[in-house]
């Protein structure tokens, strides 16, 4: 009777709206994500669906909240005060005590590194607001690791988001890929190492539009229409995840990505290289058209290959240097007639630090590099890495200046989603996943492209400034339509 008294006080304080915030709340689903739109409610359902969790396990029912920084975490506390206050729950040094002794902790992760300082602890609940600004799943999943019970609560992780942000790769490929319209509940299967027994766990996307929100209404939609671009307003409003927000590089698209073919022998090829150990690696493997095939301009990249490093987006395979030269030389010589005719690379490379540089340590496998031109943004009247890729994207006369091979599926994946840093507009974002961006930059960069110059049109000139042996031609010339 007691427990039910707590709940009627919750729904005093606060009531889902129907739809997908009342799913959210009941949901017996082990990981959740939610959100899709701006304005369908986020904050609120999981605000909301730990009250609901606390008002059912009382003192055993522990949360953590966490956001990115500090600043957004602010907000999230805010909206907790309106809601937890009602039912008597108590806020100490970002920790929400509720009458009945369940606990909620409110933390933010501004580095990877801050999800070890929760190792060992125990949640029954584990929330991460907008999950799309953390660039790296890697955080996320040591949260994960905290969900267990010894008293039998079931356990839980709930996430919101929107499109966008350095995560947007990750995110969509966990949550959204698998059931782009949401409502679908997919199982993942992993072995016990010591029982070998079978386990599972299953997730599902529960998408929210701000249609979902009925306390927003359409001067709220007219404000979302005045904020940016189409498709800026698509993704807010409908949480279409194809849609990336800010992109760095709006001019890529599918004319730049073409089918595998058999390339001139005689054209020179050249390789590039961006590495990462705890982040991705990537190579790319480029050909220069000398004109021959129509398809491409002279001067045109085509990147034929590519290797990236990672075994899920944004986490690298930690291989040594020594193990990628030789993977490097395995993909070449599955073509006999390749010849590489130079190969640039990430300067960081050639750092030596107490022992040999990572350059020096693929060199004894075979593999040489020299130093990439690293400048990323255009200064003093010099063009910057992004630029020189923003310029072959662009081409001329309406035809790029490099191209991809459709197998180059990461390149592909990553570089529409780029986005530019909030702080240098002018820079990409680095906390995205841009390794073979990087690499796809030291390559323009070993060929430096200047698109052009329109041809200017030859320009009117007036009497004034004609000669005058002109004007006593036109004098002597009969006007049009009269005899002479």
């Amino acid at each position: 009777m007691a427990a039910a008294a707590r709940a009627d006080d919750l729904a005093i304080a606060w009531e889902p709206q129907p739809g997908p915030q009342t799913a959210l709340i009941t949901c017996p689903v082990f990981e959740v994500f939610y959100g899709g739109a701006r304005g369908g409610g986020k904050t609120d359902g999981v605000l909301g669906e730990f009250a609901s969790h606390a008002a059912q396990y009382g003192e055993h029912a522990i949360g953590l909240m966490v956001r990115r920084t500090r600043e957004q975490l602010v907000e999230t506390i805010e909206r907790s005060r309106v809601i937890y206050t009602r039912i008597g729950a108590k806020l100490v040094d970002n920790l929400w005590r509720f009458p009945n002794g369940a606990r909620l902790r409110f933390a933010y992760l501004e580095r990877d590194a801050d999800a070890e300082n929760y190792q060992g602890h125990s949640y029954t609940r584990v929330y991460v607001e907008e999950i799309g600004t953390f660039p790296s799943a890697a955080p996320i999943l040591k949260l994960l690791a905290t969900l267990r019970s010894g008293h039998g609560v079931p356990v839980g992780f709930r996430a919101t988001g929107n499109p966008g942000g350095p995560g947007h790769q990750w995110v969509k490929a966990r949550y959204i890929d698998a059931a782009p319209l949401g409502w679908k509940v997919t199982t993942h299967s992993f072995e016990n190492p010591f029982t070998k027994e079978i386990v599972t766990r299953d997730r599902v996307y529960i998408p929210s539009r701000l249609s979902d929100n009925e306390y927003l209404g359409g001067g709220y939609v007219a404000n979302l229409h005045m904020a940016g671009s189409p498709e800026l307003v698509r993704a807010w409003l409908e949480g279409d995840w194809n849609v990336v927000l800010g992109a760095y590089f709006p001019e890529f698209g599918p004319r730049h990505v073409v089918a595998p073919r058999e390339l001139p022998e005689h054209w020179t090829r050249f390789r590039a290289f961006d590495w990462g150990s705890y982040r991705p690696f990537s190579v790319g493997w480029y050909a220069v058209s000398d004109g021959e095939l129509p398809d491409f301009p002279r001067g045109a990249l085509i990147r034929y290959r590519e290797w990236y490093g990672a075994s899920e987006p944004n986490v690298g395979l930690k291989m040594t240097a020594e193990q990628v030269a030789d993977g490097i030389l395995a993909r070449e010589t599955r073509t006999e007639r390749e010849a590489i005719a130079s190969s640039v690379a990430d300067p960081a490379i050639f750092a030596a630090d107490g022992g040999p540089s990572i350059a020096e340590r693929m060199f004894g496998r075979g593999i040489t590099f020299r130093r990439a031109d690293n400048a990323r943004v255009s200064r003093g009247g010099a063009m910057g890495g992004w630029d020189q890729v923003r310029s072959r994207l662009v081409g001329e006369d309406g035809r790029p200046m490099v191209y991809f091979f459709s197998t180059n599926v990461h390149l592909i994946r990553t570089l529409p989603a780029l986005q530019h840093d909030e702080l240098k507009p002018e820079d990409v974002d680095t906390e995205g996943e841009d390794h073979a961006a990087d690499e796809l930059r030291y390559a323009c960069m070993s060929r430096p492209y200047t698109a052009p110059k329109p041809k200017a049109k030859e320009p009117m000139r007036g009497i004034h400034e004609m000669t005058m042996n002109e004007l006593w031609a036109m004098q002597k010339k009969p006007a049009k339509g009269r005899i002479a």
